[in-house]
């Protein structure tokens, strides 16, 4: 779903739309332009470049930022929300694996995206470290910032999600709030087997 949405794949049928506008077939690159970005589950920073040269590929090129000084001033700010303020000259491969996640999520932001896509940015993690994604995620939201948010760890959906809908075999299995969909009883029988809430 994320790829066909970001543009990197085209749907055989159907139409995928943003904001009123079909973007089906449109190039990934144009997609973010038009304020929609995403991250990968296993994060994908340009690893030979420092965390600050990784950020300037997203206010520049997504955000179309030229002007220095604003470009700086934002991924000062995106990268003090990230928790990665003094990592900004280090370089990416150098990172472990939450920073890697943090600044996938920063690079994300600093194309100012109407829409962002989580992709899995728990997955990996320690208990300590999933606490500190799911402040950031809030502050996503609190952002104002539409999230689509791919997620298996239950704790990370029941805190964030206002809605969640349930995918089986590419086919929806199930919408509602967090806990109509947890209590759902095809939910519980395809995720948990029907054992579950005996």
């Amino acid at each position: 779903m994320f790829n066909l949405i970001a543009g990197f794949l085209t749907p055989e049928k159907g139409q995928v739309t943003f904001q009123g506008k079909k973007i089906t077939g449109v190039k990934s690159h144009k997609i973010c332009q038009r304020g929609i970005a995403r991250t990968f589950q296993v994060p994908r920073p340009f690893q030979h470049l420092t965390v600050l040269e990784n950020m300037t590929v997203g206010t520049g090129f997504g955000a179309g930022f030229f002007n220095r000084k604003k470009a700086f001033e934002k991924i000062d700010k995106i990268l003090d929300m990230a928790g990665l303020s003094d990592k900004i000259f280090q370089h990416a491969d150098s990172l472990n694996l939450v920073e890697r996640k943090k600044l996938e999520i920063a690079r994300a932001l600093s194309t100012e995206p109407k829409l962002i896509l989580l992709d899995e940015v728990i997955s990996g993690l320690n208990p300590t470290e999933v606490l500190e994604m799911i402040e950031l995620i809030k502050k996503l939201r609190d952002m104002g910032l539409s999230i689509l948010l791919i997620e298996h760890v239950m704790k990370v959906i029941m805190t964030l999600s206002d809605r969640v809908v349930v995918l089986h075999y590419g086919k929806k299995l199930c919408e509602g709030t967090p806990n109509e969909v947890a209590t759902d009883p095809d939910v519980i029988e395809a995720y948990l087997g029907s054992g579950a809430n005996a």
